[in-house]
Formats: structure tokens, sequence, C-alpha cells
């Protein structure tokens, strides 16, 4: 059975065709670079409006079944920023520990981390993290909390997800 995995990038202006969809282009590169385990992607550009972004997350996760849902933008302290507002008024149980550990991992590079909002969730059998907009903070991001996601959709009843080991490892306890 081949995985699925949503990635929404979410940006009023990359939905209105205004500029390229990088973001959501760089998390379906690394996905690509990292995951040995065949996968589809579910992909979508919405703008950042919560009921939108509210809707794409529960159809990627109910009806599409994806067991990662990967989104990009919208965290930040601005008032159409409400990507994190979707993604706990979706989310069954809400993971702070993905969104302690990607600001930690951000403030190495710049202050401003401080003002992200990252965070994550499980729906059903999907686990959805909200990563930041820009492709190099995307990257640093993921790196830092993606050897834990695959065991997490382990725990909740997911597809098992692989790595190509020498492009990023993934932590499982011993027998799991």
């Amino acid at each position: 059975m081949t995985a699925k995995i949503g990635v929404i990038n979410v940006s009023d202006r990359a939905s209105a065709g205004v500029y390229e969809d990088t973001p959501g282009q760089a998390c379906v590169s690394l996905l690509k670079e990292w995951l040995s385990t065949p996968f589809e992607v579910d992909y979508k550009v919405v703008p950042d409006d919560q009921t939108q972004i509210e809707a794409e997350l529960r159809r990627m996760a109910d009806d599409s079944g994806c067991c990662l849902i990967v989104t990009t933008g919208g965290t930040g302290p601005a008032a159409r920023d409400v990507t994190p507002e979707a993604t706990v008024a979706v989310c069954e149980k809400i993971l702070p520990g993905f969104g302690e550990l990607m600001r930690t991992t951000s403030l190495q590079y710049v202050p401003t981390a401080i003002l992200s909002r990252q965070t994550a969730g499980v729906r059903g059998r999907c686990v959805i993290i909200n990563l930041p907009g820009r492709p190099k903070a995307i990257r640093e991001n993921l790196e830092a909390v993606f050897p834990a996601i695959p065991y997490c959709i382990d725990l909740i009843g997911g597809p098992r997800l692989e790595s190509h080991e020498s492009a990023i490892q993934v932590f499982r306890p011993k027998g799991a």
C-alpha cells in the first residue's frame, strides 16, 4: 500500500497566483529526498483563511487518507496568520514538543523565531505539522522534527514510513 502525504501551502499571494509556490514544493522535495517508502502527494495551495485551511486539513486527513500533512506558512503573529488556529481546531490531540523543537532550532539562525507559532497535532491516523513559509526554514525545522514523525505515525495506526538512512535517520525504540 502506498502512503499518502498532504502538503498545504498557506499563502494569500501564492493562492492568487501572484508568486510561485516555492514553500510547498520545497516540502515535497525534502520528503522525496528523505523517504524510501513510496508515497503519493495530495497537494493544495490555499489563502490565509481559517475556514479554508480547516476544510483542507479535514479533507486530507479524513477523505484522502493522508498519514501526514505538512503546512507551510501562516504561523507568524500577523492578523492573517491563522494556520495554527486551524490546526488546533481540527486536531484531537496537540503535540506541543514539535513546535517547541522547531522554535528552538530556528532560534539558532534568527532571533525572530520567537515570533513563530508552529504547532502539530493528531487527527485520526494523521499527523499534522505546521512549518514556516520559507524554504530554508522549512528544511531546518522539518529536519529537526522528522526523526520522530514515522514513529508517531506508527503509534496512531498509520502506515510504516522508512527513510533513506544516508539522507536522514528516523528513530524508533528497539523492537518497534
